[in-house]
């Protein structure tokens, strides 16, 4: 059985970057909300969302990431349901996204950077600064954390079958109970 102890040393162990880090962090708060409200295994989605992109420091290109990490995974024993959901996360490896906890893990990938790089630019730095609001805004200023991809989060939100705002707003407070660990706090 693979747990979050054994994913957090897969994560360290191919991620050095501490933004990296406290971002699988952010979706791993969210996924576990997520599991949370939709009654599915917390520490299951959390781990997924802790691992998502655990191969992207060594491996950034759309050509590599999430396909070695993939591959890495496979070796390491990880089920097809984890690495399924984690090649899905990608728009670009074309495989779609069909369960509840695929879409969740796209729905708050690309917003918990974007609820992140709002609240670094927050005058306290603080997840406590932050609302759907301010998210909003910020997803209309296309200079702002331009990498991050609004359709991904406006999509994602439609197919997880959330309001856009409230999904916002849902991720935000996910993460506010480890904002002392993402450093907004």
């Amino acid at each position: 059985m693979i747990d979050r102890n054994a994913a957090w040393n897969l994560l360290t162990e191919f991620t050095e970057s501490e933004s990296l880090r406290k971002h699988a962090l952010a979706v791993e708060a969210c996924m576990r909300a997520y599991a949370r409200r939709f009654g599915a295994d917390e520490e299951f989605w959390g781990m997924v969302g802790l691992i998502h992109d655990f191969d992207y420091e060594k491996y950034p290109t759309a050509q590599e990431h999430p396909f070695k990490g993939n591959e890495i995974l496979k070796e390491r024993g990880y089920s097809d349901e984890i690495r399924r959901a984690i090649m899905s996360h990608a728009e670009y490896t074309g495989v779609t996204r069909g369960s509840q906890m695929e879409k969740a893990l796209f729905a708050c990938d690309e917003l918990a950077g974007l609820i992140t790089a709002t609240a670094l630019v927050k005058p306290g730095r603080s997840l406590a600064e932050v609302d759907a609001k301010s998210v909003r805004k910020k997803m209309k200023d296309k200079a702002f954390a331009r990498s991050i991809s609004r359709d991904d989060i406006v999509n994602g939100a439609k197919d997880l079958g959330v309001d856009l705002d409230e999904h916002i707003a849902f991720c935000i407070e996910a993460m506010k109970g480890i904002a002392g660990e993402l450093g907004l706090s």
